[in-house]
């Protein structure tokens, strides 16, 4: 008897990227710059974007889609700090965020009337990799407490990515983290990466980060 193979996780991947495809092209018409932020569970995704609302919100109209494998602890923190609505999803045990989940977050979302989307991806740096979410660009946040090899590991998450913002620099005191090895392993991998190096507990390297998001969306410097 024959045997047929059905590749389900290509049609599935086909899929996820028709609907990348409307979500960008969604976006763009609305003029909507948005950042899939990706890392390792607990390298501070959600205290940079508290930081980052905290000092933006008041010249950038910036919403949040916050992906998580269980709770909504982390859209909660978020909304402290902004009285924009921040979108909650919970993933029930993926390990990733899809683009089909962003569709839906967006319906809910005034999108006339945004200039900057942050997707907070779940904490994983293998799945997410793989899945295009419609956004401009992939963001790779790494701490300096994980390996300066951490890039050469997990080389598709810095291959996919255009920036790498390393974080909690206040603790390179007491680590053993060379941080000048990590970025060459970094450019190891994807030669054309721009890194930040940033403390979201002290605002330490956080102005470059600014400044990026703000020429972003506007093309000019944040101002002072």
């Amino acid at each position: 008897m024959a045997i047929r193979r059905i590749e389900v996780r290509e049609r599935v991947m086909e899929k996820n990227d028709e609907i990348a495809a409307l979500v960008r092209g969604r976006l763009a018409d609305h003029g909507v710059t948005a950042f899939n932020l990706v890392s390792s569970p607990g390298a501070g995704k959600t205290a940079l974007l508290e930081r980052t609302l905290a000092r933006l919100g008041g010249e950038l109209a910036i919403a949040v889609v916050a992906g998580d494998v269980q709770t909504e602890n982390d859209a909660l923190r978020i909304s402290r700090v902004t009285d924009r609505l921040v979108q909650a999803v919970v993933t029930g045990g993926a390990c990733h965020l899809d683009a089909r989940q962003v569709s839906v977050a967006l319906d809910a979302l005034d999108l006339d009337v945004t200039d900057l989307l942050f997707i907070e991806n779940v904490g994983n740096l293998v799945c997410p990799a793989s899945w295009d979410l419609g956004e401009r660009a992939k963001i790779t946040l790494f701490a300096v407490t994980e390996g300066e090899d951490k890039p050469l590991k997990y080389p598709k998450m810095f291959e996919k990515s255009s920036h790498v913002v390393f974080t909690k620099t206040d603790l390179l005191p007491y680590v053993p983290f060379d941080l000048d090895q990590a970025v060459a392993n970094a450019l190891t991998v994807n030669p054309a990466l721009e890194t930040f190096a940033t403390s979201a507990l002290t605002g330490a390297g956080l102005e470059p980060w600014y400044q990026f998001l703000h020429a972003s969306v506007l093309g000019v410097p944040v101002s002072p």
